[in-house]
C-alpha cells in the first residue's frame, strides 16, 4: 500500500517543468549577493583574527571606498597598522600580505584630466595632519602631498603613549577609543612617548628637505593642513607642556581647511564628515582613527583643489606671544 502511494507520487507531473521558473530568479539574484558577501567575510575574518589568532596583526576598520565607473580600483583591504609605523614583521607571509593593505597612499592618485582647474599654489607641499586624543595625544598621522600635482608622496604615522596618565587610565582610555575599532592591541604594541614621536617626525621632515633643525626654523615651502584649529592651536602646545618640551617652531602656522571650504564654497561645514557629505565623497576607513581621517581629509583637499580652491595660511602664532593666534579670515568657523 505504501509502495503504491509512493509510486503514485513519482508518477505525478514531471519535475523538469518547474525548473525554468525556478532557475531564472536564482541567476538574477546571485550577482547582487556578491558584494555583501565580500564585506561580511572581511569583517568576520578581522574579528576572528583578533579574538582567536593573536599572532595576526590588527588593522584599520572596514568601510569600502565607493566604486567609480571611470577608474579601476584594486580590491579594498584594511591597512596594516604595524606597517604604517615601520614595524611590520610579516612582509614575507603571503597570507598577511594578501589580507592587509601595505600601501597607505593607495586610492589618492588623481588623473591628469582632473588637474585642469587647479590653481598655482603658494606652497610646494601640503602636510595633512589629524591628531587623535583628548586628554593627551594618542595618534600622530601626517600625509605629504605635492601641491602642484596633488600626488601623495609619503606618510608618517605613530601611536603616542601618554606620559602623565596612570596605566590603568591609559588602558581604559585605549580600550574605549581604539577597542571598538579593533586596533587597541596594535596601539599597545607600538605606542611611544610624544618626544620620541617628534624626534622621528623631524628626521622624516629632514629626509624630505622640508625642515632644517635651527632656532626658529619653519617648514620649507610647505604648510600643515588641518580640519579645524584644535590640532595646532590647542593640542600640540598642551602636549608639549605635558611632555616638558619646547613647542617646535614649525608648528606656528597652518591652513584650516574648514575656513578655506567656507570661503570657497560659501557654505559652512563644521567637520570632515559634513564636508565629505556635501562633496559626495564617501567615508573611507574608520572615523576617529587618525591615519584614516588624515586620508579622508586629504581627499577633501584634493576635491577642493580640483574645483579651483587656493590654499593660504589661515592662522599664525604671534612671535612675541605664542599663546596668541592671529586668524587671517574674517569669515571663519569658530
Amino acid at each position: 500500500m505504501m509502495f503504491s502511494r509512493f509510486a503514485s507520487i513519482v508518477r505525478r507531473p514531471p519535475l523538469p517543468l518547474p525548473l525554468p521558473t525556478i532557475l531564472p530568479p536564482l541567476s538574477t539574484t546571485l550577482p547582487s549577493l556578491q558584494h555583501p558577501k565580500r564585506s561580511i567575510s572581511i569583517e568576520a575574518s578581522l574579528f576572528m583574527d583578533q579574538q582567536h589568532h593573536q599572532e595576526e596583526f590588527p588593522s584599520s576598520s572596514t568601510i569600502q571606498a565607493p566604486s567609480n565607473p571611470t577608474k579601476i580600483h584594486p580590491p579594498w583591504k584594511p591597512l596594516c597598522l604595524y606597517y604604517t609605523q615601520g614595524k611590520c614583521t610579516k612582509m614575507d607571509d603571503p597570507f598577511h600580505v594578501e589580507k592587509f593593505n601595505h600601501n597607505c597612499l593607495s586610492g589618492l592618485k588623481l588623473e591628469a584630466s582632473e588637474l585642469k582647474k587647479m590653481k598655482s599654489q603658494e606652497f610646494d607641499y601640503f602636510l595633512v595632519l589629524d591628531l587623535e586624543g583628548k586628554v593627551e595625544i594618542l595618534e600622530f598621522p601626517v600625509m605629504l602631498f605635492d601641491a602642484k600635482t596633488m600626488d601623495a608622496i609619503d606618510f608618517f604615522h605613530r601611536f603616542v603613549r601618554p606620559s602623565q596618565m596612570r596605566e590603568q587610565r591609559v588602558n581604559e582610555y585605549i580600550d574605549g577609543k581604539y577597542g571598538k575599532l579593533g586596533v587597541d592591541r596594535v596601539w599597545h604594541d607600538t605606542a611611544i612617548p610624544f618626544d620620541e614621536v617628534i624626534q622621528q617626525f623631524e628626521e622624516w621632515l629632514g629626509n624630505h628637505c622640508l625642515w632644517v633643525k635651527k632656532p626658529g626654523g619653519r617648514l620649507n615651502k610647505a604648510a600643515f593642513v588641518t580640519c579645524g584649529n584644535w590640532d595646532l592651536k590647542t593640542k600640540i602646545p598642551e602636549q608639549c607642556k605635558v611632555s616638558k618640551m619646547t613647542l617646535p617652531s614649525y608648528f606656528t602656522e597652518w591652513i584650516n581647511l574648514k575656513d578655506i571650504y567656507l570661503n570657497f564654497y560659501n557654505r559652512r561645514a563644521p567637520g570632515m564628515v559634513s564636508m565629505m557629505r556635501e562633496l559626495q565623497i564617501r567615508l573611507l576607513g574608520s572615523h576617529h582613527l587618525g591615519i584614516d581621517d588624515s586620508k579622508n581629509i586629504a581627499r577633501v583637499l584634493q576635491h577642493m583643489l580640483i574645483d579651483g580652491a587656493l590654499l593660504k595660511i589661515t592662522a599664525r602664532r604671534l612671535p612675541g606671544s605664542p599663546e596668541k593666534v592671529k586668524f587671517f579670515y574674517e569669515n571663519r568657523i569658530k
